[in-house]
Order: C-alpha cells, then structure tokens, then sequence
C-alpha cells in the first residue's frame, strides 16, 4: 500500500473515511493503557498531525508501542475514521504500527518546556518542534510567494553571483575569500596570487550585478544568500542571510513605493490565507498581536513622509526616546516604530534621507543634500524593506565615488552602464529573515534561519 501525506485527510478526510490508510512519521506522544493506547504521529506534511488508536488485541508489539519516546518513528497501517464530535476531526484506527527507529531517553526533545535558547543547542533537531515546524513553513510559503508576486509582475528572477571584487554599500565588512593558507606562519600572501588576481568577498548585495540585467529585461529580481561581517551580535543582526532585490528600468521613487507596498501586501495576505494553522500557533504561543497586526498592515494605505519632516516630529519628543534625533542622523529602530506605532498607526515610507548616511549609488536630489531614497516601516518592528532611485548621471555618480574614498576602477562596469543607454531606474531590498521575523513574531533572527551563522555561531 502506499504511503499518504497526511495533510491529504486535512484537505479532504471524506474521500479516505472507512478506508485502509498507510502513513509514516515521527512520534509527538505516546500513551498507552491496559487494552488501547494513542500515538499523535506528524510526517511534516501538515502543522496537524494524526491521531493513532491502537488496541492490545490487535497489536502484538502493542507494548512496544506504548513505550514509545518522542522522536521515534513509525509506520501506521489502519481504517480511518472520521470523528467530527472529538477535538480531532479523524483518526487512525491501527491494524499494524512498524517501528522504524525507537529514540531513548537521551533524545533532547522530550522536555515539555524547551526555550528558543535551548533549541537553539539542537538546531539539528528542532524543525521537529510545533514552534520551529511552524516559523520554517511560514518561511517556505513566503518565498514561494514573493516568487508568484513577481512572476505575476512580470519580473525575470535572475541569480548573481556570490563571490564579488566591490562592495556595494561601500564601507561594509566584507568576508574574504581565499585560496591560500591564510592561517600560515610568516605569510607573505599578495592579492595578485589568489585564484581570481586580486582581492574576492562573499557578496552583501545582488544589487549592482541585477543592475546589469534590468538594463536589458526592464524588470528583474534577485533571491539569495548574502554575506557580512560585522561582530553584531542583536537579536536582528546576522552574518549570513537572504536578499530578495528587484531593480527596475524606468522607475521612479514614488513608482517603486507604490511596488513595494503591493508586494507586502501580497505576501502577507498569501500567508493569512495558506498558513492559517502556522499563524494561529504563533498568534497564541509567540506574538498575541500578531494576526491584528498583519491584518493592519494588508489593509491599510501606506503613509508616506519625508525624512526632514519626520525629523521634526521626532525632535519635539526626544525625551521619549534613548536617542536623541537631529537632522543629519540615522532614524533608530525606537524611532521608526514611533513613526509606526503612535504618529501613523500603520506602516509609512520614509523618503529622502541625507546623503552622508546612505550609499554612494542613489540618486542626488536638487537640493544638493539629500538622495531619492526610502525606507518601509513597519507597526512591531521598524524598517521592513529599504530602497532608491538609483543615480544615473555619470558625472555625478563618478564625482560620489571619488568622495566616499571608492576606487572609480573597482565599478567601471558599473559607471559604464550610465554611458551606454542609461535610464531613470530604482531597486530596493528585503531582508528575508527580517520578513519571517515579522510574519512569524520570532523575535530573534537566529530563530527565523535555519541555522543561524552569527559571531561564534557555525557548528551545525
């Protein structure tokens, strides 16, 4: 017989009902008594699993069975029945339960409380918990539909590379990437004998190469692992993480706010409608506000002000904040969800920031001091997605880069495409696991990745 998913009797347990099923998991729980026992059996198919009865007399293993620990797994032959009245809607009656691997009581999840902290010791293992299962499906769903959104815009996903001679942001902490053994006493290693002649970093940014490609396609996207190096270590730093940017030809600013807004939107009103039980769970177990607060989000106009004017709103409560706000500085995370939070009561783009604290490749203004940049806040945790219009006059773009201290040989390609057919056109970047912090209400960044690679953070 073969193996069914179990997320199959939840999309339609009538057409299985009175039927012989076989389905293969892992062990939640396990009790047993005298004559009958139950096993709650989850083959990740469906944030649900399945109820399994089995009797003494039909069971020769049956106190095998019931002896069971979490974490082992079975295989399940039996009728399934439909049980509308109970507090599941079907369960497995059992005709045979194989034992494919039995855990001992050294496994590490048979703990009833287990803190993020904790699990995080057994990253390997932890998928299998109702929290992580939860947060890892939301994560998978998100990305599937950030690529439907962007199908449907017709948008070419494209894939740059991850290994680069520049950085984009222009002052990051770059990994480097070497051949050599760089860990050699008395090494006299020179950039020119490494593998690519010079000196190679893992990527922060897919931005300048998708640059190239919008040049030619109008509108693309990349999505992908992104790397830096800085010794952070908050709960919303890590050192390597997903991108998702879309850069577009013939863009403005304003037009690239109105595409971010609809993409968030869409997102979260995939999510609300396809992870209905994931969302549930981290409503009532991570964030209580947390499906009020997507629903706000999905159905709310984006406000939209400009860096100066927020500034002078921040100014007139700096007693309320740890950092005190003046013209010229960064908009703190305590900042922006007071923007969100109090000022606006929703999610609100934040334009035209002063050039000296944004990259070398936005847009000038005619004002001479401030770029065509914006950043999305959003209510609970701030900035969600930052982005430009992107500079295209030559002249201009040269002259920043010579004032930053940036080498004009290390981006000729780049400057080059201001030179053949250069047109008006803007890009921005979510940072993924800063939207599943959102959409899930994990509050760490170590807990929205798989396995988190922060500062002495990469064993597993």
């Amino acid at each position: 017989m073969k193996k069914i998913d179990i997320k199959r009797f939840y999309e339609d347990a009538s057409v299985y009902a009175d039927k012989e099923v076989k389905v293969a998991g892992w062990v939640k729980t396990a009790r047993g008594g005298k004559s009958f026992g139950f096993l709650d059996v989850n083959d990740g198919s469906n944030f649900k699993g399945v109820q399994v009865v089995f009797d003494a007399d039909k069971l020769d293993n049956y106190e095998v069975i019931s002896k069971l620990n979490t974490g082992s797994s079975v295989c399940v032959t039996g009728k399934l029945v439909l049980t509308p009245e109970a507090r599941q809607p079907f369960e497995i009656h059992a005709t045979a339960v194989e034992v494919i691997s039995a855990t001992d009581s050294e496994y590490p999840l048979q703990k009833k409380k287990m803190t993020l902290e904790y699990l995080r010791e057994q990253a390997y293992l932890r998928p299998r918990t109702n929290t992580f299962s939860a947060v890892f499906k939301i994560r998978s769903e998100c990305a599937f539909a950030i690529h439907k959104f962007m199908h449907e815009e017709g948008f070419v996903y494209v894939h740059t590379p991850i290994l680069t001679k520049s950085d984009c942001e222009g002052g990051s902490e770059l990994f480097k990437v070497s051949t050599q053994d760089i860990y050699a006493p008395n090494s006299s290693l020179k950039p020119e004998d490494e593998l690519f002649g010079g000196k190679v970093f893992l990527t922060p940014t897919g931005q300048l190469e998708g640059e190239t490609m919008a040049m030619a396609f109008g509108k693309v996207y990349t999505f992908g692992p992104t790397f830096r190096a800085e010794n952070s270590n908050t709960t919303r730093h890590a050192n390597e993480f997903w991108m998702m940017e879309p850069e577009i030809a013939f863009c403005n600013l304003e037009e690239l706010m109105d595409l971010e807004e609809k993409m968030i939107k869409y997102i979260i009103k995939y999510l609300l409608e396809n992870c209905k039980q994931e969302l549930e769970f981290c409503n009532k177990n991570l964030d209580t506000g947390l499906i009020d607060r997507l629903n706000l989000v999905a159905n709310s106009e984006f406000g939209r002000i400009t860096y100066t004017d927020a500034v002078e709103i921040l100014k007139k409560n700096n007693d309320k904040f740890d950092y005190k706000v003046e013209w010229g500085s960064d908009i703190q995370t305590e900042h922006e969800r007071y923007l969100t939070e109090v000022v606006f009561e929703k999610p609100v783009f934040v334009t035209n920031y002063p050039k000296e604290i944004k990259a070398f490749y936005m847009k000038q203004n005619e004002d001479g001091k401030t770029v065509a940049a914006t950043d999305c806040l959003v209510p609970g945790i701030g900035e969600l997605t930052g982005g430009s219009q992107r500079e295209d006059d030559y002249d201009k773009l040269v002259k920043r880069i010579d004032e930053l201290g940036l080498k004009q040989e290390d981006y000729w390609w780049y400057l080059n495409l201001r030179k053949y057919g250069s047109v008006e056109h803007s890009g921005f970047g979510i940072g993924f696991e800063r939207l599943i912090m959102y959409v899930t209400g994990i509050s760490n960044i170590r807990d929205a990745e798989l396995y988190a690679r922060t500062p002495n953070n990469c064993e597993f």
